[in-house]
């Protein structure tokens, strides 16, 4: 099995503190990351990052509808508490806070990260074959975020 190294982790699980407390002032707490088996994510609302060039793979940032709720009403400013255009865009753009400051704390320079898209309902992600999945879960006061990766380096 190839391992992940995980100096390319590490640059999203800052960002995603990083942006929940500076940006979004929605404070959290990381769990132990784990092996994950299987495509299917735990929640009903996805943000997936993609990337391409000297690493490749996904990133897949999972959270609940509540969570959803707090985290778009706290980058815009008023309450949100459908699942709406407003709201998914707004996951969208916590997502890409996400990825621009993973990127600054990448190891490797030559990579390209893909504008996230958000996915609503049960579904599973087509990770890339024969990489392991790390999955960090994580929560707020309004419930839990599950933080997935799967990355390969090209060699």
């Amino acid at each position: 099995m190839i391992e992940m190294d995980p100096n390319y982790i590490k640059p999203f699980v800052v960002a995603v503190k990083r942006v929940f407390e500076t940006m979004i002032t929605v404070p959290f707490s990381l769990g132990k990351p784990t092996l994950k088996k299987g495509n299917e994510v735990p929640h009903d609302i996805s943000s997936i990052i993609g990337l391409s060039g000297n690493v490749s793979g996904s990133v897949v940032i999972s959270l609940t509808q509540e969570v959803a709720f707090q985290l778009a009403s706290n980058l815009i400013g008023d309450e949100i508490n459908e699942l709406d255009e407003v709201c998914t865009d707004a996951i969208g753009e916590i997502a890409n806070m996400i990825a621009g400051n993973a990127k600054t704390d990448f190891p490797s320079n030559d990579n390209a990260i893909s504008v996230p898209s958000v996915v609503i309902g049960k579904h599973k992600v087509s990770y890339p074959s024969g990489i392991p999945i790390i999955t960090i879960p994580c929560s707020t006061d309004k419930g839990g975020i599950v933080i997935e990766v799967a990355l390969k380096v090209k060699t």
